[in-house]
């Protein structure tokens, strides 16, 4: 590897430091009851919100459609997640100094992978709190579910929530983008390849 690719490979890795620095997603929440709307913001190791008092307003309305109350202490995810990010950020510093290709392009398949698994588990989460719902709620619709959107804008009832990346989550494509432009430009710049093709040039 060039010196200019194992710098793009540290930056590949330390972008996903943007992690703790921002939100990975939030979730816009409009109501009668809130025409300001609501901010939930999902960080890698907590949930939180645009005010102090978001994720109590949140409950409050979810107590209405009978939604289970949303709690840090209910997902395990926030839990071990900072420990997996912190893990790929030294293990990608290490490809880097290591300088081998192949590395590189492992450990930018496992970010994806880790990536796509982040999104089905948030998925998951949404299924769960949007099903499973209390029978006492004050506001019942038959056959009526709330699975706020993945992404994108959703209408449940009176409500309109509209899904988003954040911040955070750029730190996850800056780290697959950059650590895939410093694999195909060490195979471009690969000189036994440009031997080989010397070689046949004069064959």
């Amino acid at each position: 590897m060039k010196a200019y690719t194992k710098v793009l490979m540290i930056v590949a890795a330390l972008s996903l430091g943007l992690l703790f620095m921002f939100p990975m997603w939030k979730i816009y929440l409009k109501a009668p009851q809130y025409p300001e709307g609501l901010e939930l913001h999902i960080w890698v190791n907590k949930l939180g919100g645009s005010s102090d008092h978001v994720l109590q307003n949140f409950n409050i309305l979810n107590h209405y459609i009978g939604m289970e109350p949303i709690h840090a202490e209910s997902f395990a995810e926030l839990e071990y997640m900072p420990y997996i990010v912190i893990f790929f950020m030294i293990t990608g510093v290490l490809v880097a100094l290591i300088g081998r290709n192949k590395l590189v392009l492992g450990w930018s398949g496992l970010l994806m992978v880790g990536g796509a698994v982040g999104i089905l588990d948030f998925y998951l989460w949404l299924v769960k709190f949007g099903t499973n719902l209390s029978p006492e709620a004050p506001i019942k619709v038959p056959g009526m579910t709330y699975i706020p959107p993945l992404l994108g804008n959703k209408t449940l009832l009176n409500f309109d929530a509209l899904s988003l990346p954040a911040l955070g989550s750029l730190g996850i494509l800056l780290g697959i983008t950059l650590s895939l432009l410093v694999y195909f430009l060490n195979r471009s710049t690969n000189p036994k390849k440009q031997t080989s093709k010397a070689k046949h040039a004069f064959v």
